[in-house]
């Protein structure tokens, strides 16, 4: 996949999942991380599509599993995704397919529409399942499976950045 050309600089990614609390935020945080270390000029962000959790911090197995991987997710607090933000982002990035279909289905032109994707179609390693697991609901096992997955896709999308800011 390729992406969609920076209209300007910084680049914009959000990256989106259904409370904001676990999935988005490992998300944000491993890319911006990433985008930090090769000295990409990538703004990260991240939000949800529901706004159950506005305010709150990512869930605590989340946040353990970030700084068990040397990762810090203790800055983040949920948000609601905002469709006023297509306006300002390059790219939104769906956890899922449920939020793939409610981010296109909130963007206001064709235009914004191509500017949302999955983030696992950035990994070619992907057996073909493009949703990460939402482990919400599992035990501590099932957010380092979820990291891993989305390390994979980051190493992606990282590629890709790299071409389209270069």
């Amino acid at each position: 996949m390729s992406l969609p050309a920076p209209r300007r600089l910084p680049y914009r990614v959000c990256m989106v999942c259904l409370g904001n609390i676990c999935r988005s935020p490992i998300a944000a945080v491993v890319l911006a991380a990433r985008v930090a270390e090769q000295a990409l000029p990538v703004l990260v962000d991240s939000a949800g599509t529901g706004s159950w959790h506005v305010g709150e911090q990512a869930d605590p197995r989340a946040r353990a599993t970030l700084r068990r991987f040397g990762y810090d997710g203790e800055a983040h607090r949920a948000r609601q995704f905002d469709p006023s933000w297509f306006a300002e982002l390059d790219l939104v990035l769906a956890l899922d397919q449920t939020n793939l279909a409610d981010l296109r289905r909130l963007a206001p032109d064709p235009q914004a529409r191509d500017r949302v994707h999955l983030l696992r179609s950035f990994d070619p390693s992907s057996p073909g399942e493009l949703a990460v697991p939402d482990p919400y609901y599992g035990d501590a096992a099932g957010f380092d499976e979820t990291l891993a997955v989305v390390e994979a896709a980051v190493a992606g999308l990282v590629r890709e950045l790299r071409a389209a800011l270069a």
